[in-house]
C-alpha cells in the first residue's frame, strides 16, 4: 500500500472545522477552565452537536458514517489547542463506544450509541486496575453468574470520563471464569452509572489533563443484567487488545496536535518577543529550535496517518499503531519542553498555553500503554519473543 498522506476533501472539510472550532470556542475558555480543575460541559455538548463524537460510527446508530481517519484528524486539531478537551473525545469515542460498536449486540447498539454519538452520555472503559497498572491481563476484579445477573465486585483506576454529570455507562472486564490451564478468562461488561454497588471516587488531583474527568471506581456486589455481557464470555482479553490497538492511533493523533501546537504558539512568540533589539526569532539558535520541531510534528503525522490509513482498509496495523505512538508521544515531550525553552520564564507562567502543554505531555507516555510497552509490541511484530 502506498501511502497517500493528502486528505480527501471531505477531510480537509473537517479539519478546517475543527481548527476554527477549537481556536474560536475552545481557546478562549479552557485556561480559566484548567485552572479551577473544572469539566468542560458547555465545549463537550458543542462537540457532540457538531457530531464529533459519533465520527467513526454508522449513520444507522446516529454516527456520521466517517472513519478512524476522520477521527483522528479531529483529535490532532483540538489537541494543537489543548489536551484536555481532545481526551474527553478520544476516551469517548475509542473507549466508551467503539467497545459496544464492535463487539455489543443489536440490541446494545441501539440503546447506548445514538445517545453516546450525540454527546448526550459518555461512556467510560474499566481496565487498568491498582495493582495491574500495564499488566492487563491481571485483572482481579471479579463478575460472578447469580440467576440472570452478574455480581461485580473490584476496582479500576485512573478511568478516564467516569464520573461526570453525564457519564451514561462504564464497560467493565472482570474475571468470569478459569480456563483449563488455570488463567483467568476476562469478560466485557456493561454497567450503567447509578447502578447500586458502583461508586465513583472523587476526581484525582493530576499533573495535567485537569479539564478531563479520571477517577476509581470501585464495585461492589454491583448487579447487572447477563445481558450486559459485550461480546462473547471469556473474550474480553482480546476485546480490549483490539480497543488499545486502536486506541493508540487515537493517542498518536492528540499527541501530533500537541507537538504541533507547541510549534504554532513558539513561532508566534518568537516573532513577538524582543530581547536585545530584535525578535528572538531572527535569532538561528532559536530557529534551529522550531525547524527542528516542526520536523518532529510532521514526521509524527505521516505516522499516525499511515497507521490509520491501515485500519481503514483492512490491512494490518498493529506495529505501525505501537510506532505511531512511541514516536508521537516520544516527539510530544519534546517539543512541549523546547516551547517552554523559547518562552523563557514565560514558559512557566500558567497563562501561557506552552505551559498547559507541557503539563499535559508526559502522561502520552504511559497512557494507552506506556513507552516501554509500545518497544515491547514493535519487537514481537519484528519476531522477538519475552
Amino acid at each position: 500500500m502506498a501511502l497517500d498522506h493528502r486528505l480527501t476533501p471531505e477531510h480537509e472539510e473537517l479539519r478546517r472545522t475543527v481548527e476554527a472550532f477549537a481556536h474560536d470556542v475552545v481557546a478562549p475558555k479552557i485556561g480559566d477552565l484548567y485552572e479551577r480543575h473544572e469539566f468542560p460541559y458547555e465545549i463537550v455538548r458543542e462537540m457532540g452537536r457538531m457530531g464529533l463524537f459519533g465520527l467513526p460510527f454508522p449513520e444507522e446508530y446516529g454516527g456520521m458514517g466517517g472513519d478512524y481517519l476522520a477521527l483522528g484528524i479531529a483529535l490532532e486539531e483540538l489537541a494543537r489547542v489543548d489536551s484536555s478537551v481532545a481526551i474527553t473525545l478520544e476516551a469517548g469515542v475509542s473507549l466508551g463506544a467503539m467497545p459496544i460498536h464492535l463487539f455489543g449486540t443489536e440490541e446494545q447498539k441501539r440503546e447506548w450509541l445514538p445517545r453516546m454519538c450525540s454527546g448526550e452520555i459518555l461512556g467510560a472503559f474499566g481496565l487498568t486496575e491498582p495493582d495491574g497498572g500495564s499488566d492487563a491481563g491481571g485483572t482481579r476484579t471479579t463478575a460472578v453468574r447469580d440467576g440472570d445477573e452478574w455480581v461485580i465486585n473490584g476496582s479500576k483506576c485512573f478511568i478516564t470520563n467516569s464520573g461526570t454529570d453525564i457519564t451514561g455507562l462504564v464497560t467493565v472486564t472482570a474475571v468470569t471464569g478459569r480456563k483449563a490451564d488455570g488463567r483467568p478468562e476476562i469478560s466485557s461488561i456493561i454497567v450503567p452509572s447509578g447502578t447500586p454497588g458502583f461508586t465513583v471516587a472523587a476526581p484525582y488531583s493530576k499533573v495535567g489533563w485537569n479539564s478531563s474527568d479520571t477517577r476509581e471506581l470501585s464495585f461492589a456486589d454491583v448487579r447487572v443484567p447477563l445481558a450486559n455481557l459485550v461480546g462473547a464470555e471469556g473474550r474480553g482479553y482480546a476485546q480490549f487488545l483490539r480497543i488499545l490497538d486502536e486506541g493508540r492511533i487515537a493517542i498518536s493523533a492528540l499527541a501530533t496536535g500537541l507537538a504541533q501546537g507547541c510549534v504554532d504558539e513558539s513561532v508566534k512568540y518568537a516573532k513577538e518577543r524582543h530581547a536585545f533589539g530584535r525578535a528572538i526569532g531572527d535569532n538561528q539558535a532559536i530557529q534551529f529550535k522550531l525547524a527542528d520541531m516542526e520536523m518532529r510534528a510532521h514526521m509524527a503525522r505521516l505516522g499516525w496517518r499511515d497507521a490509520a490509513s491501515r485500519l481503514v482498509h483492512g490491512e494490518p496495523f498493529k506495529k505501525e499503531a505501537a510506532l505511531a505512538k512511541l514516536y508521537s508521544s516520544t516527539v510530544a515531550v519534546d517539543n512541549a519542553r523546547e516551547a517552554t525553552q523559547i518562552h523563557g520564564g514565560y514558559g512557566f507562567m500558567n497563562e501561557y498555553p506552552v505551559a498547559r502543554m507541557w503539563r499535559d505531555s508526559k502522561i502520552l507516555e504511559i497512557g494507552e500503554g506506556t513507552s516501554e510497552v509500545q518497544r515491547m509490541l514493535i519487537a514481537r511484530e519484528l519476531g522477538f519473543s519475552g
